[in-house]
């Protein structure tokens, strides 16, 4: 497969935007367990969880009634 010299820029900075639109973060539970989030969790929905991908990838439902906080990772 052979790229288009021309098409590199548009590529890098494509890239670059997306990267750039995650916001790690920290979830706290009452009980102190610590997860780092690759982006914000989404808001707690219909059913009362708020759901979130870690840093390893994996997906993590938590009940509402158990997040102390949720901050951004700067």
């Amino acid at each position: 497969m052979k790229i288009n010299i021309k098409s590199l820029p548009v590529l890098v900075v494509a890239f670059l935007t997306l990267a750039g639109c995650s916001t790690p973060s920290v979830v706290t539970l009452q009980n102190g367990t610590q997860y780092l989030t690759k982006d914000l969790p989404n808001t707690k929905n219909a059913n009362g969880f708020y759901e979130f991908q870690d840093i390893a990838g994996k997906q993590v439902k938590v009940k509402a009634d158990e997040v102390a906080t949720i901050k951004a990772n700067k």
